[in-house]
């Protein structure tokens, strides 16, 4: 880095640093409901994710906005990915064994 560019760096505020910025918009997740067939948008607080030691016992889980139905759906390499990555709350499920 330049000796400049350096000096003007170090002279910044937190304020200046995030002056102009606007909100940042919430990551949605599209899903679906089994029980009533309804599709809608969830945010990460609204999604749980649980990884287990196998695919078997790997999901993720919801209630669905609009019948109230507990939902639950089998989460793939993939799917743990994206939830993970769009800040869904996960709980590691342990072996008794």
């Amino acid at each position: 880095m330049s000796e400049s560019v350096t000096s003007r760096a170090m002279g910044m505020t937190v304020e200046s640093a995030f002056a102009g910025m606007t909100s940042v918009t919430p990551v949605v997740f599209r899903a679906g409901c089994p029980d009533c067939r309804e599709r809608f948008e969830l945010t990460a607080s609204a999604l749980r994710l649980a990884i287990g030691a196998t695919s078997r016992t790997t999901f993720y889980s919801f209630t669905c906005p609009e019948c109230g139905a507990s939902v639950r759906k089998p989460a793939g390499e993939r799917i743990v990915e994206l939830l993970t990555g769009g800040g869904v709350r996960t709980l590691r499920l342990h072996s008794t064994l």
